[in-house]
């Protein structure tokens, strides 16, 4: 009818920020650079597929590639308008998200996405390259397994029951930014996967001396003079095995006996006030290796420190385990009962302590005493009614008994004494990094453990896991990597803009409206865009568009990212 109106309304909300933090980047032409499209295919690219997938992502917090779809479909307007490319229908079926997520799994094009993108957001933000990070974590999830599938079962903090794979990540401090991701299966122990990543990041990151943080598994031989002959250093706990087992017990004697001096180290609270965190001291060590069929020979700073926290966390630790162990010990020979199974052999009685004690870790510290008990009883022989006129014989019964777990107390006194030691090595000279230095620098390494509880939870909810196939699972987490990447860069950016300009952001915090803060973080910035709407309303003789208006806070955070307001206000331009 000649005057018939048509109205469609469309959610925008933060999607149009994220997109153009992404163009910043080039992440649509990064993407496109590496991932081959066919000579036949039509409709978006895979780079720009990407980018809109991940726009939905950290929008929606929904990885599920069946909710895309319909989501493209309400926003088709704003998407077109801010991507400057017609989109169809189709450019979001499960079957193309299925193929930017293969070929996001390969490693040629993986590693090649990652070395630009790098590189690209180090030169765009100015970012800088001194310190990286590095460590690990699971992704579990009831996947099927099998003997070449990614999932294995492996040590796991999540759940030991489930199979998982594994992630390796770098990243740059102080941001937290992840530099190179590397996806493995689950069984993989960590230590063999720390040069392969390393390896990878030195061609993203230029300046010479870089220093890598991590934990203890980092520490190994190779992995330190892997390090040093690239002309770069390390800092990390040293694990105890080998000979720096028996080198611990005499650097906390020292400390013990007053040999070496403590320097105490302190933190500032919130207050204002010192509190006391550590004590410890510094000694060095000879170490040699081989690198690159040569020996490389070396000194090494080694940091001993004790903590009180540290100490009376392992205490009670070593307690529980005890008392579990214990009662696990006297539960192996229950009282004669129904459904009471008893230990017969001598040789099955020490086997099952023994596991006890390994799994709890208190060899030597419980003993236990115990008892072989034969029982006698009658036993008619034959069959017969009348048992006066039937054979009979003696049976024993013979089952053990525990009858008492004894503390070692002077083995568990001894053992509490060295509690709260670590000892952390570097090859930093003194005058680049003091023992106060390193153990504030090694605290923060919680920096890699953010950006994993954002991949694991909200707002990129990794698990559960909504793919099976295994090129499915690492083209998947290597997306989500990159929404990590946005997520920190602009966190970082607000709070380093903030900082320049020593100012507060008011408004973030609904519960309390006047609350100001020069942290924020992301996820808080992004619901501060929620409910903006484009209305177009279609009349006979025009189109009227209308977008809702952005607010002071709205406005506030575009400016400290750099971005204009009009990428919101242009999306009610061209009226006619």
């Amino acid at each position: 009818m000649a005057n018939e109106l048509t109205l469609t309304t469309e959610r925008i909300d933060d999607f149009v920020l994220l997109i153009h933090v992404m163009l910043r980047l080039d992440l649509p032409e990064i993407l496109d650079r590496h991932i081959p499209r066919h000579w036949f295919q039509e409709g978006l690219s895979w780079g720009w597929v990407a980018t809109i997938w991940l726009a939905h992502i950290m929008s929606q917090g929904d990885h599920r590639k069946l909710t895309v779809r319909d989501w493209v479909r309400q926003a088709h307007d704003t998407l077109e308008r801010v991507t400057g490319h017609s989109i169809r229908d189709t450019d979001f079926t499960d079957d193309r998200l299925t193929i930017v997520l293969r070929e996001l799994s390969k490693p040629p094009y993986w590693h090649a996405i990652e070395q630009d993108l790098g590189q690209q957001t180090i030169r765009v933000y100015d970012l800088e390259q001194k310190r990286v990070r590095v460590d690990a974590t699971t992704v579990s999830g009831y996947h099927a397994g099998g003997v070449e599938s990614l999932f294995q079962f492996g040590k796991s903090k999540d759940n030991p029951g489930l199979l998982q794979v594994k992630v390796m990540q770098g990243v740059l401090d102080p941001l937290g930014l992840p530099v190179a991701t590397d996806v493995v299966s689950g069984e993989q122990a960590d230590d063999g996967l720390y040069i392969p990543i390393l390896a990878r990041m030195l061609t993203i990151l230029t300046p010479a001396g870089l220093l890598f943080v991590g934990d203890c598994k980092m520490s190994a031989l190779a992995t330190r003079a892997y390090l040093r002959g690239r002309g770069h250093h390390y800092l990390a706990p040293l694990a105890l095995v080998g000979d720096t087992a028996a080198e611990m017990r005499a650097w906390v004697q020292d400390a013990l006996s007053g040999k070496q001096t403590l320097t105490s180290i302190t933190i500032v609270d919130d207050p204002g006030q010192a509190q006391p965190l550590v004590q410890g001291y510094e000694t060095t060590r000879a170490c040699t290796a081989p690198v690159d069929e040569n020996t490389l020979a070396w000194t090494e700073r080694v940091f001993v420190v004790y903590s009180d926290t540290y100490a009376k966390a392992q205490a009670r630790g070593l307690e529980q385990r005890l008392a579990t162990a214990t009662a696990k010990l006297n539960g192996l020979t229950p009282p004669r009962g129904r459904g009471k199974r008893q230990i017969k052999d001598e040789a099955q009685l020490r086997q099952a302590a023994q596991a006890i004690w390994q799994a709890h870790r208190v060899e030597g510290l419980l003993s236990y005493t115990f008892e072989r008990q034969v029982e006698q009883r009658i036993q008619f022989v034959g069959r017969g009614r009348g048992a006066a006129n039937r054979p009979q014989r003696i049976v024993e019964q013979v089952r053990y008994q525990i009858t008492a777990v004894v503390r070692h107390e002077a083995d568990i006194t001894t053992l509490k004494e060295t509690f709260g030691w670590r000892a952390y090595a570097t090859d930093l000279p003194a005058e680049d990094l003091t023992l106060e230095e390193a153990v504030l620098t090694y605290r923060d390494e919680w920096l890699v453990e953010r950006g994993f509880h954002r991949l694991k939870g909200a707002p990129l909810s990794l698990t559960p896991l909504f793919v099976k196939r295994d090129d499915q699972v690492v083209g998947l987490i290597h997306l989500l990597t990159i929404a990590i990447r946005l997520l920190t860069l602009i966190e970082f950016v607000v709070r380093r803009t903030l900082k320049r300009e020593q100012a507060d952001l008011v408004g973030l915090h609904k519960e309390n409206p006047k609350k100001a803060t020069a942290t924020p973080t992301t996820e808080r910035l992004l619901q501060a865009f929620s409910n903006i709407t484009l209305t177009i309303v279609q009349l006979p003789d025009r189109v009227v568009r209308h977008v809702t208006p952005l607010t002071s806070l709205q406005m506030r955070v575009l400016e400290l990212l750099g971005l204009s307001p009009d990428i919101y206000r242009a999306l009610a331009e061209n009226s006619t």
